[in-house]
């Protein structure tokens, strides 16, 4: 017999933007975390950076009291070379 502990997990939309022109970051934002935003080096860096953002704005609002946002599903940004979740 197997026990272990659930939890609810919640999954935010990131949205991608690829460098363009002399851009040489890939932006990462949260579109259903508000601030939530980052950039790296290429997609995997920027992956890498947005979960710590992600984690460090959830643990601030969790001190402040504050609710955290609840993941919209239909969350997207046209303008975003890739959208994807992140839990």
């Amino acid at each position: 017999m197997c026990f272990g502990i659930v939890r609810n997990v919640l999954r935010y939309h990131v949205a991608y933007y690829l460098p363009k022109g002399d851009d040489r970051m890939v932006v990462a934002e949260v579109v259903d975390f508000p601030g939530a935003a980052s950039q790296g080096f290429d997609l995997a860096d920027a992956r890498l950076m947005i979960a710590s953002a992600l984690e460090d704005m959830a643990q601030v609002h969790l001190e402040e009291g504050k609710p955290l946002p609840v993941p919209n599903p239909n969350a997207a940004d046209p303008a975003a070379d890739l959208v994807e979740l992140i839990d």
